[in-house]
């Protein structure tokens, strides 16, 4: 049960959880807002220690592997065979890992790499980035439907609907662990995140002592991770799922899927605080998620707005006429 218990013995969220200040279950809380201080650690058994973020992970996997065979027995139209998903999985998973792991590193840490070049497997060192694991995705599916003899859009389409799941599961992970926090806000949402205030602040008892006599208001954030798990994962998973439900030209819906991520992500980036190495790029508000997304975003749309260059995928049985 350590895993779920915060420094000193305090439950997941137990002071962010606390009645309000006028209640007289809690007389002394005069914070106005919620406290986010978990353990990153979900549980340990002897020296390995299982983190939050890599049961989203393994949890963001399991959903695919199920969404897909269900995604290919329900909507023959896309030529798969359930058996298909496990093996395609395999590959995914590695573009996921090795490419959000390089894409952090080049996009966002490349100071870190040329300083020292063992940083890129230090993973609890600034984490994995969607870019990155995007372009690791692409090329799995591009290998995959070169072995299977697909072709690549036809792989992109019925993978792009069981994406959103898994990055909305990493959202939660990133929110758990205290991270990738948003901007400062007054909203009555607003959340004061103990690891903005100082790092490892999840384990400091002085500063849920000083939350609790509001002391940190004006540090209060913007749950950005919640606001992109909602976007990304929620909303933009019945989107793509609704889209999907009958045959389109080949391309569009993971055309689709590059506009509604990128679009997405730009909005959240205006709540999410930069990486602090970073900053702004320009004009107070520019960010490198910003950046990285608009050519998703261009390059969507053009898969959208030219579909009579690709052919819809014949369903399995189809295929055989």
């Amino acid at each position: 049960m350590d895993g779920l218990l915060g420094g000193g013995g305090w439950p997941i969220l137990r002071a962010g959880f606390d009645a309000p200040p006028t209640s007289p279950k809690n007389p002394l809380n005069t914070s106005d807002y919620l406290y986010i201080a978990i353990d990153p650690v979900a549980f340990s058994v002897g020296p390995l220690s299982v983190h939050w973020y890599g049961i989203m992970y393994l949890l963001a996997f399991v959903f695919f592997w199920w969404g897909g065979r269900v995604l290919a027995a329900k909507r023959p139209w896309f030529g798969w065979d359930p058996k298909e998903v496990g093996d395609f999985l395999f590959y995914g998973m590695v573009g996921v890992i090795l490419g959000g792991r390089l894409g952090y590193v080049l996009f966002y840490s490349f100071d870190s790499l040329l300083k020292n070049p063992l940083f890129i497997f230090r993973i609890n060192e600034g984490g994995m980035s969607f870019h990155g694991g995007l372009i690791g995705v692409i090329a799995a599916m591009w290998w995959y439907g070169r072995k299977t003899g697909r072709t690549f859009w036809q792989v992109a389409d019925f993978v792009a609907p069981l994406v959103p799941v898994g990055l909305g599961l990493g959202r939660l992970g990133n929110f758990i662990g205290g991270e990738l926090w948003g901007r400062f806000s007054d909203l009555p949402w607003a959340m004061v995140f103990a690891n903005a205030v100082q790092p490892g602040g999840w384990q400091s008892e002085a500063l849920r002592e000083a939350w609790s006599r509001g002391e940190l208001d004006h540090l209060a954030r913007h749950p950005s991770q919640l606001y992109q798990a909602g976007m990304e994962g929620i909303l933009f998973a019945i989107v793509l799922l609704w889209y999907s439900a009958k045959p389109r030209p080949s391309a569009s819906i993971a055309g689709l899927f590059l506009v509604g991520y990128g679009v997405f992500r730009v909005v959240a980036e205006y709540f999410r605080e930069p990486d602090a190495h970073i900053g702004y790029l320009a004009g107070g508000w520019l960010t490198m998620g910003m950046v990285l997304s608009l050519p998703m975003i261009l390059a969507g749309l053009v898969m959208m707005k030219l579909p009579p260059r690709f052919t819809a995928p014949k369903a399995a049985g189809e295929a055989k006429e």
